[in-house]
């Protein structure tokens, strides 16, 4: 039966479920960025925003299981109250932890982790919630199947909105103007007056800072400030803020060099001005400029943000990037270094320091495959006869700068040129020949004086600044509150409708059927991480882009989506079978290695990495969509579906200990326990479609 909010604005069922839908993918990919740059160090658990709009939207699933009545009017208000909030007070992560590093010159301020953390996840929780309700109202007017494919494509149109807004670099006030757009329409005929208040009221807030600060854009990646330093002249320097955290200081080479002369040391370094040079992480185009100024002939600059680079086209005093020798490539370092074929003289990662995690990957960083034993192996197979390889960076930690100077003396069999000044948050700048004859060291790493240099990061485990094999205890801490804000979350739903005296057998009756759907809940643990893998996967073959990753999640998208349109127009095989099918395909992704795809040229690559990524995916949404298309509750089995991914999410960091490989084992072993606890009756379903009605039962 339709509840009296449903029919808001007059708009069909349908189309609300496909705005709906649509909103809650747009509203998260929205505080997903918007948080991470306003939160000092809340890219280093972006993962936790992502968290927290699963339990919102499982819950949001859930309050509509049980009839609610009510419109979700709440969802405005606490968007509202989470903006104004982290707009208004400064709050940050505190490091409490010696295992990972933080990169940041600023002190921590705000609340400790303990309370940062949960009242955040909880205010996304909340937020989210509203869309999940609307989506969930929707579903019980519907065939499951049929709304099940709407809100499929709803969320790809989510997506595809928000990668475009991406692409145009569209501030945080159109993003949350759009979101508006979707509360007014979807609550049209529910108190209106609410969502249209807390619309501009939102919108308010937001213009402030859009008005007062002209020195801020957005990237892809995130929120660039800029301020210029000196008389305004053509002269001057602009410093570069990324999310609230120093990151370059544009300013002539001559200056710079003058200044902090390390930056002079590759070129120093070598016993041949080098005349083909490939700068990764190229920027604003300081070091372009000094490569031009120290003889290069030839400067490919790689750098993977397309709006510092503009910046750099147009600001950069010595008009580097103006020079005729210089090629511009707006790229992931890694990607172009597989892709290319070209040799040089000098490849130089110059402070590729992204303070940014790809999102929708716990601990993956733009920057993350760089710095891999692979990647550094890829390096070297592009120098010239006579060619060096070398990187510098503040390192902050002794143990970091032992790593890359050890992963270097392994890839190129000697020790490397190094350069360090610890009494400068361990600065330090690396040079490595081809051969050793190809480096002029003033001093080199002694392997034999360093003490318990960590093994080098890889292509399965790219964590560098992860001292040890272990999961810190900063996270660890952290997702114990979540989950635990998740359990009373849940209880507090599930308890809350319904007369006092009724609210404990309602509890207990939500709780039987939810049981009844434990394998759905394990299907959604594991397909997170499968998700994850994608996402991981496809930024090592094609690079940690914005587009490569909005690419996957519509892809992976699109395949649930084919699973869907299969399962309702045709019978399919029996979920035991297709079982077998999905554990075939993970089986088959995990014996093919990273290393023989990197090794195919790009177009076979993404054939094959399409078919290793989707086909899983595709199986495991065939086994969802006709289990799904038999429950007696879609709301509570999608809910419950979105729960487990949630924990899924959680299981991710594992990847922190195991490397992303193992999460194929480990998805392979959820799936396993669903198959396990799936009901018998259902295991041979696969003669009909779920969308037609079942044999009565004897």
């Amino acid at each position: 039966m339709a509840t009296g909010w449903e029919h808001g604005g007059g708009v069909s069922v349908r189309v609300r479920l496909f705005l709906a839908s649509g909103l809650m993918l747009f509203l998260e990919l929205s505080l997903i960025r918007w948080a991470g740059a306003n939160v000092l160090h809340l890219s280093y658990f972006s993962n936790f925003v992502l968290l927290g709009s699963f339990l919102g939207i499982g819950l949001g699933l859930l309050r509509a299981s049980r009839g609610t009545r009510a419109a979700p009017l709440y969802s405005p208000v606490a968007l509202l109250g989470l903006i104004g909030f982290v707009s208004a007070y400064p709050v940050s992560v505190e490091k409490q932890s010696t295992d990972v590093i933080f990169f940041s010159s600023l002190g921590t301020t705000g609340p400790p982790i303990w309370l940062t953390l949960p009242v955040l996840f909880l205010a996304v929780a909340a937020v989210m919630a509203g869309p999940g309700e609307l989506v969930g109202a929707c579903f019980a007017e519907l065939e499951r199947l049929e709304a099940y494919r709407l809100d499929l494509l709803g969320s790809v149109s989510g997506i595809v909105l928000f990668t475009g807004m991406s692409y145009l670099s569209a501030p945080p006030l159109i993003w949350f103007a759009v979101v508006c757009w979707g509360y007014v329409v979807l609550l049209a005929r529910t108190g209106a007056m609410v969502p249209i208040t807390v619309s501009i009221a939102l919108l308010a807030t937001l213009a402030y800072p859009q008005i007062q600060d002209e020195g801020d854009f957005w990237s892809p990646y995130y929120k660039v400030t800029t301020f210029a330093q000196g008389d305004g002249a053509g002269g001057n320097e602009f410093q570069v803020y990324v999310n609230g955290t120093p990151h370059q200081r544009l300013t002539t080479a001559a200056t710079r060099v003058a200044q902090e002369s390390f930056y002079a040391e590759p070129y120093r370094s070598v016993p041949v001005p080098p005349a083909r040079v490939l700068i990764v992480g190229a920027g604003t185009g300081t070091d372009v400029a000094i490569a031009l100024a120290n003889g290069a002939q030839h400067v490919d600059a790689v750098e993977i943000d397309p709006t510092l680079l503009r910046f750099g086209e147009t600001n950069n005093p010595d008009g580097a990037y103006d020079d005729p020798r210089v090629t511009t490539h707006v790229d992931d370092g890694r990607a172009f270094l597989e892709q290319t074929d070209d040799e040089y003289d000098l490849i130089f990662f110059a402070l590729p320091d992204s303070l940014t995690l790809v999102s929708g990957a716990s601990s993956l960083r733009l920057e993350s495959y760089l710095f891999t034993e692979q990647a550094f192996a890829s390096a070297r197979d592009h120098l010239a006869s006579g060619g060096a390889f070398a990187i510098d960076n503040y390192y902050r930690e002794q143990w970091l700068v032992d790593r890359l100077a050890g992963t270097l003396d392994d890839v190129f069999g000697h020790s490397p040129c190094l350069f360090q000044a610890p009494e400068a948050n361990q600065l330090a700048v690396m040079v490595a020949g081809l051969e050793p004859d190809d480096q002029i060291c003033t001093s080199t790493w002694d392997r034999a004086a360093a003490v318990d240099v960590p093994p080098p990061a890889t292509d399965d485990r790219p964590f560098l600044y992860l001292r040890d094999q272990s999961i810190p205890s900063l996270y660890v801490v952290a997702l114990l509150l979540v989950l635990l804000a998740s359990v009373g979350a849940v209880a507090g739903v599930l308890a809350g409708n319904g007369q006092r005296g009724r609210r404990l057998r309602g509890l207990r009756s939500d709780l039987r059927q939810m049981w009844s759907y434990r394998d759905l809940f394990v299907l959604g643990a594991a397909f997170l991480l499968l998700e994850t893998k994608s996402v991981t996967g496809f930024a090592l073959l094609f690079g940690t882009t914005w587009v490569v990753n909005a690419l996957v999640f519509v892809g992976v998208l699109l395949a649930v989506l084919a699973a869907v349109e299969v399962t309702r127009r045709r019978p399919t095989p029996p979920i035991r079978i297709m079982y077998g099918v999905l554990l075939g395909g993970l089986a088959l992704a995990w014996l093919i290695p990273s290393s023989w795809l990197l090794a195919m040229p790009v177009g076979l690559r993404l054939v094959a990495a399409c078919v290793l990524a989707f086909l899983p995916i595709f199986a495991a949404n065939v086994i969802f969509a006709k289990r799904f298309g038999d429950s007696a509750s879609p709301t509570l089995a999608l809910g419950t579906n979105l729960l487990g991914a949630m924990v899924g999410g959680c299981l991710e960091y594992l990847s922190l200990v195991t490397g992303y490989r193992m999460l194929l084992v480990l998805a392979a072993l959820l799936y396993v326990s669903a198959y396990a606890i799936t009901p018998r009756s259902d295991l041979a379903v696969g003669n009909r479609r779920p969308s037609e009605p079942a044999a009565p039962s004897r």
